[in-house]
């Protein structure tokens, strides 16, 4: 039965795959792969699924750093596989019909993520601008995924307050990938492959800033979050780290 199960799974989450990359196939051969790549190897978006992150009641979605619009692709597609049927039983439903914000600092990330999702239904938001000073929706669920380093210490406790402020108090969820410092030989190698895959993408590489583990943990709490850490890094040789942090309820 648990080899049924599965097979089951790997089949749904193949689907998934295609349905999400679909779109990219319209903007060359690196949009095509880069989103086949990323859903393929980054650990993450299946992990969102099969833990069930995400949340069906979780319609508001704010994704910072948004690139080309892959998770605007991956929730659409969630929504179709649940309407047709195919969505599997093990899996926990996320939103029917997400109403998304993607915010972006590269134009050309931007562009891209509108030619190719931007009629998606509701109609997906993509905004060009930089998550120190865009304005920030007020979500049900933030999504900032391997981009908070690019900023230093101060600015990133300012970008985690306003989101915070943007989250419904004992609902509203942020989901934040980190890498671990305190976990250096995987820390520098993906510091090495983040500036290498910036440059190939035709952007500056910047000056990034981490923390350990123990300090961002610290940081959410501080906050006001409560905080469960994932290692999100299998089959890679990363150091990175999902943080689940709740917005804890008024008092």
């Amino acid at each position: 039965m648990t080899v049924l199960h599965d097979i089951r799974h790997h089949a749904a989450w193949r689907q998934l795959h295609d349905l999400a990359s679909a779109p990219y196939r319209r903007a060359g051969r690196f949009a095509w792969h880069f989103a086949r790549g990323k859903l393929g190897y980054d650990p993450v978006f299946r992990g969102l699924i099969q833990r069930g992150l995400i949340g069906r009641e979780r319609r508001r979605v704010l994704d910072i750093g948004c690139g080309q619009g892959l998770l605007a692709s991956l929730l659409a597609s969630m929504a179709a596989m649940q309407a047709q049927g195919r969505w599997p039983a093990g899996w926990a439903g996320t939103p029917a019909s997400a109403h998304y914000t993607g915010i972006e600092l590269m134009p050309r990330d931007v562009d891209r993520a509108r030619s190719l999702v931007g009629a998606l239904q509701p109609t997906p938001n993509f905004v060009c601008g930089d998550m120190c000073s865009a304005e920030l929706p007020a979500s049900d669920l933030v999504v900032i995924l391997d981009v908070l380093h690019y900023v230093d210490l101060d600015a990133q406790e300012a970008v985690l307050r306003r989101v915070h402020a943007a989250l419904p108090p004992g609902t509203g969820r942020l989901l934040l990938r980190v890498g671990d410092a305190d976990r250096r030989r995987g820390f520098a190698i993906s510091q090495w492959v983040d500036h290498a895959v910036t440059r190939v993408r035709g952007h500056r590489v910047s000056p990034t800033w981490g923390r350990p583990l123990r300090e961002w943990t610290m940081l959410l709490d501080r906050l006001g979050f409560s905080v469960q850490s994932i290692p999100m890094s299998a089959g890679t040789p990363f150091a990175n780290v999902l943080l689940v942090a709740d917005r804890r309820p008024v008092p």
